[in-house]
């Protein structure tokens, strides 16, 4: 009855104000309530309706009034094409994996997890444990909390073989998120206008921290087992680069795992060409038919920087990550963090902490690793029953993506499109090059929201195509 009655105040005080002039004073709550026979409760309800549709305005101690129309008036920012300049490098465009899009879409498009495969129980009680603790108030040290750098340490280090010195927990810099990481290292280690090998095709991201940083990219062409050594060699000497960005384990956008063979044979380059290697081991947590094995277990002379994130696998919310570096390069990127941020939250280093400690973190990576396989294998099942034109040249040991190579003359935009009006969002390859693509991909995430609807997001897709091809 009151939802009703509030309805029938809205409506008739509508008429009202349609005619009144801007500024115009509503009869006061106690008119109202006895003009309608409504109780204030009703009342309120329905002033507060008005309020959200901005037709009236409170004014405390004054009353309500009708809210005067007020005239857009076209903001001129003109004078900042003269104060900005030309900028130093085109900014990329957005990435089509960081899109909000409907409930009810298939979305393969997603960089991240769904919240299903995240450990909720864990991150809740451990925001709620950090809240209640000194991290809460206090500022951690700039290189991050003592015990979360012995943590990252450890882990590496639990891969380093015998001979081979560990990293130290002072060899560790937390990050707000291995994002800001990529933009230090390569301006703390390369700097604006030198050259910066890098994988291709790579994640998008260390493409836009690259152009941000305003070094200059020189592809190296990587397949399913890694980049050739020979070509990263010659790359090294024809550019004159000291910097390599790869991603060894599980390679966003394609999957690749380095084998042990080629991470000694790479490593063995970056050595003989005094050079460094950016491992960015994103996917550490998303091993399903492997184990990943650092490159930077490996190291013990400062060649490898490493780059441990805990941001996908723990929560997107929880934004924390690491980059081992030993040396004057760990120094150099400390500096930068610290014109860049000062410190990272130690709230979110605490809650980070407290999950990757829990027994049950453990539990949940092993229950992790079935989901993903399940996930992973239902999609290359699918793709190859409806969409068999979308050729899948490797199906991935671990990560969250397939990489799928389309027929020669595939219009990528007109696919994308018909695919996201047919409710299934996709995201075109192009962006994971930092040249010109090497041919029309499409990368898909199986580990979004919804994986029964797989088979019928991989049958759109194969309609889309065989349209794409009249």
């Amino acid at each position: 009855m009151n939802n009703d009655s509030s309805s029938r105040i809205v409506a008739h005080l509508k008429t009202w104000i349609s005619s009144a002039a801007p500024g115009a004073k509503l009869p006061s709550t106690r008119s109202l309530v006895a003009e309608y026979q409504a109780s204030p409760v009703t009342v309120q309800k329905a002033l507060q309706t008005l309020t959200a549709q901005g037709l009236i305005e409170s004014r405390p101690g004054v009353g309500t009034f009708v809210r005067a129309v007020r005239t857009a008036r076209p903001s001129d920012y003109g004078w900042q094409t003269a104060a900005l300049r030309s900028p130093l490098a085109p900014p990329p465009p957005a990435s089509s994996t960081m899109r909000n899009v409907a409930n009810d879409a298939i979305s393969f498009h997603s960089g991240y997890p769904d919240r299903e495969l995240l450990p909720e129980r864990l991150v809740r009680a451990a925001l709620a444990r950090a809240a209640r603790g000194d991290a809460a108030l206090s500022r951690p040290p700039a290189a991050g909390l003592p015990e979360l750098q012995s943590w990252f340490a450890h882990e590496l280090g639990a891969s380093t073989p015998a001979g081979t010195t560990p990293p130290n927990p002072s060899d560790v810099v937390v990050l707000p998120g291995s994002q800001s990481g990529l933009s230090s290292i390569f301006s703390a280690l390369a700097g604006r206008g030198q050259p910066l090998l890098m994988e291709s095709p790579t994640y998008w991201g260390a493409i836009l921290a690259a152009a941000q940083a305003g070094v200059r990219v020189v592809p190296v062409p990587s397949g399913p087992d890694g980049p050739d050594p020979a070509e990263l060699a010659r790359a090294f000497d024809e550019s004159g680069a000291r910097l390599f960005y790869a991603q060894p384990n599980y390679a966003n956008p394609t999957g690749a795992q380095w084998s042990a063979e080629r991470r000694e044979q790479v490593l063995d380059v970056v050595r003989v060409k005094g050079a460094f290697l950016v491992e960015d081991d994103w996917a550490h947590d998303f091993g399903i038919t492997s184990t990943p094995v650092p490159v930077a277990s490996r190291d013990d002379s400062g060649h490898v920087v490493y780059l441990r994130s805990l941001t996908k696998s723990v929560s997107p919310s929880i934004r924390v990550a690491a980059v081992i570096a030993r040396g004057p390069a760990r120094e150099r990127i400390l500096a930068d963090r610290a014109a860049e941020s000062m410190y990272v939250s130690g709230l979110l280093q605490a809650a980070a902490l407290d999950v990757v400690t829990q027994p049950g973190w453990q539990t949940h990576l092993r229950s992790l690793r079935h989901q993903l396989e399940s996930r992973r294998d239902l999609l290359v099942t699918s793709l190859r029953q409806y969409a068999p034109q979308a050729h899948i040249g490797q199906v991935p040991k671990g990560g969250l993506n397939l990489w799928a190579r389309l027929p020669d003359g595939t219009d990528l935009e007109r696919l994308t499109r018909d695919c996201e009006t047919a409710g299934v969002i996709i995201a075109g390859g192009n962006e994971w090059f930092p040249a010109e693509p090497a041919g029309p991909f499409i990368r898909l995430n199986y580990s979004g929201t919804n994986p029964g609807a797989f088979p019928e997001g991989a049958r759109i897709i194969g309609e889309s195509l065989e349209r794409n091809r009249g």
